[in-house]
């Protein structure tokens, strides 16, 4: 391929962000009411048995979304390293 090829084939809007925004939303909307069902289930109990369901339901939400982030970015859902093959060390 040339430059020219590779530029026009960059130019192009690729469908994988707009899929990955929305998959993200369901994502999100779904974790929300899974949150919520559990919150509700734990509301009697203590503030100090309650604490460690809400810090886990509020960082655990990153674990499913980051392959998605990946993959809307890179195509692969896990993330290749750039200078895979090429010899090149970031190391002095």
């Amino acid at each position: 391929m040339t430059a020219e090829t590779d530029k026009n084939l960059q130019d192009q809007p690729s469908w994988r962000k707009p899929a990955g925004i929305i998959l993200l939303l369901i994502l999100i909307l779904l974790w929300c009411g899974i949150a919520v069902n559990i919150i509700d289930q734990l509301s009697g109990l203590n503030f100090w048995l309650q604490m460690p369901a809400y810090v886990i339901l509020g960082i655990g939400w990153i674990f499913p979304v980051r392959p998605l982030l990946t993959w809307m970015n890179s195509g692969a859902l896990r993330h290749l390293p750039e200078n895979k093959g090429n010899g090149a060390s970031d190391e002095t």
